[in-house]
């Protein structure tokens, strides 16, 4: 596999046009990011572009856009809030150090080619987390965005707040109008005009200018002043009594970005008609947050907003994410100045505006129509994101999904595991075997299995076990089995056991290929003897029922008005009209 993303000189100015237009929508997204995580507005800067610049070199999906976003910020600003309170001079090194964990955590699962798994997860939890997630960026940006700080606490702190917000006691007119009008221009500014400049960047630069000529001697709040230069490393730091905690929450972004990453790489694959190498992305995802988090900068993933407009401005290499990353360097070390007249509330109302744009409106509407299960888990994952804990939302909700689909998938497959002892069973496919089956006179059982047969299947076919009292012959059909699992086979096994014991005599249809291999891996071979073995149900059908009868095959068919010749005969003996039928086992 090759080290680089693909990268290619024969579209350069779609490349650099969908850079820089993607880097036009990062800084104001940076700085808001920043500002909201705890970290500083110089953090978000060097996440947008360290993630950007290693993703788009080592990742997967050529023209992926990587910067911090606004589920990785939720989960930074807990870590940082909880590492800080406990640990004031040295928290936000501990922060950082779990950035870094994260990145190592990403590059395991992309080396170890798990990439395929990541979002292998029901889209009632996704739905639920990520709408989680928007609503604590819109409770935790609320009292910013009308000019007040909030309380140590998080959420609950700020709910807890948010009356005396509302009630005037404590907000700041000016900034209240500030951000207010950045979010009005953010939902407000037509399509037409979306299309031309990004609405984050009006807002950023409008507002502030109406900050700097009218509210001059209002006592705006404004992004704090911080170092242009390069940053300083920042070495990895903890304490024995918290690294355990660090490494969960280390686990927790890291896994949080291989989803937002991976997520938004299946819709550029579906914008451009090419296909993402998960696996290379996340070492790519790893590689970035590694470095940003040694430099000081937020974690990151990939961005959908940065994505698509980069794809519509003409990006389709990873030359788009490199001159993205170098174009917002140049404006971190020589265009920072410039960023200190920034209103806080206008961040606030960017971040606030970003967290509306998360929450899964579509499915929320819909939820409880389509399914009060899929609702329950979506609506749970969300309040439990929102008022507890992310890890443990997406442990629960994962669990009672699967949990669910289990039992949906049991219900399928024991509907495909049927006893058929009568002619009249739609099963019976055949006329030839419908006659066997009447010859039979239900002394036969005929087992027919269909589908995969997972442990889902295995209680079926176990409580087929109790009927086989009422037989003397017993015919298990496997030809539409495509797998077998372990759990079905052990209770196929029982059942082969269970006949024998009762006296019964035992027909083995089908099972080729990968389904022979596990039937011998189990021994269930071994137990049915070699001419009890059979391509076809009708070949097995007329063996148990001329050992009913005690008869030739000859004189079943003749019995039962069958022309032998819709049997193959074997070349060998043409009065066993069996013999080809047999299984080459």
């Amino acid at each position: 596999m090759q080290i680089t993303n693909r990268i290619h000189f024969r579209n350069i100015r779609g490349d650099i046009f969908g850079g820089v237009t993607a880097a036009v929508i990062a800084l104001p997204m940076a700085l808001a990011f920043g500002v909201a995580s705890g970290a500083g507005p110089a953090a978000g800067l060097w996440g947008a572009v360290l993630i950007g610049f290693f993703a788009a070199l080592f990742g997967g999906t050529p023209t992926l856009i990587s910067e911090p976003t606004g589920p990785m910020t939720v989960v930074m600003t807990a870590v940082v809030t909880k590492l800080t309170a406990d640990n004031p001079e040295t928290g936000l090194a501990m922060a950082f150090t779990v950035v870094m964990i994260a990145g190592i955590f990403q590059i395991i699962l992309g080396s170890l080619k798990l990439g395929k798994y990541i979002t292998l997860m029901p889209y009632t939890v996704i739905s639920g987390f990520m709408s989680g997630i928007g609503l604590i960026l819109i409770i935790l940006q609320f009292g910013p965005l009308l000019g007040t700080e909030n309380p140590k606490g998080g959420v609950i702190a700020a709910l807890k707040n948010a009356p005396m917000v509302l009630s005037n006691l404590n907000i700041n007119m000016g900034e209240a109008i500030l951000g207010v009008l950045a979010v009005a221009v953010l939902f407000l500014m037509p399509s037409k005009l979306k299309k031309v400049v990004p609405p984050q960047l009006v807002a950023l630069i409008g507002c502030t200018l109406i900050s700097v000529f009218f509210f001059s001697n209002a006592g705006i709040k404004t992004i704090p002043e911080f170092n242009a230069g390069l940053p300083s490393l920042v070495m990895p730091t903890f304490t024995l009594d918290q690294v355990q905690v660090m490494i969960v929450d280390g686990l927790v972004l890291g896994m949080l970005g291989c989803i937002d990453a991976l997520l938004t790489s299946v819709i550029a694959d579906s914008l451009t008609q090419t296909q993402h190498n998960s696996d290379k992305e996340l070492i790519g995802q790893g590689i970035g947050n590694l470095v940003s988090g040694l430099c000081g900068g937020l974690p990151g993933a990939g961005a959908t907003m940065g994505t698509v407009v980069n794809i519509q401005a003409g990006g389709r290499t990873a030359l788009s994410g490199l001159s993205r990353a170098l174009i917002l360097l140049v404006v971190v070390l020589w265009a920072a100045p410039l960023t200190q007249n920034i209103p806080l509330a206008v961040l606030a109302g960017i971040a606030f505006k970003v967290g509306i744009d998360i929450i899964d409106w579509k499915f929320l509407r819909r939820a409880h129509s389509l399914s009060w299960k899929a609702a329950a888990i979506m609506y749970g994952v969300m309040l439990l994101t929102v008022f507890y804990d992310l890890i443990t939302a997406v442990g629960l909700g994962v669990f009672v999904a699967n949990i669910l689909t289990i039992q949906k998938l049991a219900n399928v497959q024991a509907d495909l595991v049927k006893a058929i002892d009568h002619p009249e069973d739609d099963r019976l496919a055949t006329q030839e075997a419908q006659h066997l089956m009447k010859e039979a006179k239900g002394r036969i059982m005929l087992l027919d299995l269909a589908g995969p047969m997972s442990f889902g299947a295995a209680k079926a076919i176990t409580q087929r076990q109790a009927i086989l009292d009422n037989y003397e012959m017993l015919v298990i059909d496997l030809t539409n089995v495509p797998l077998l699992g372990v759990t079905a086979t052990l209770a196929l096994e029982k059942t082969i056991d269970d006949a024998y014991a009762k006296g019964l005599e035992v027909f083995i249809v089908g099972g080729e290929g990968k389904l022979k291999e596990r039937l011998q891996k189990f021994n269930i071979l071994d137990r049915v003897p070699h001419q009890n073995r059979f391509k076809t149900r009708v070949a097995a059908l007329q063996l148990a029922v001329a050992s009913l009868n005690g008869d030739t095959i000859d004189q079943i068919q003749n019995h039962m008005g069958i022309n032998s010749s819709h049997f193959p005969e074997d070349d060998t003996n043409p009065s066993n009209g069996v013999a080809k039928e047999r299984s080459h086992f």
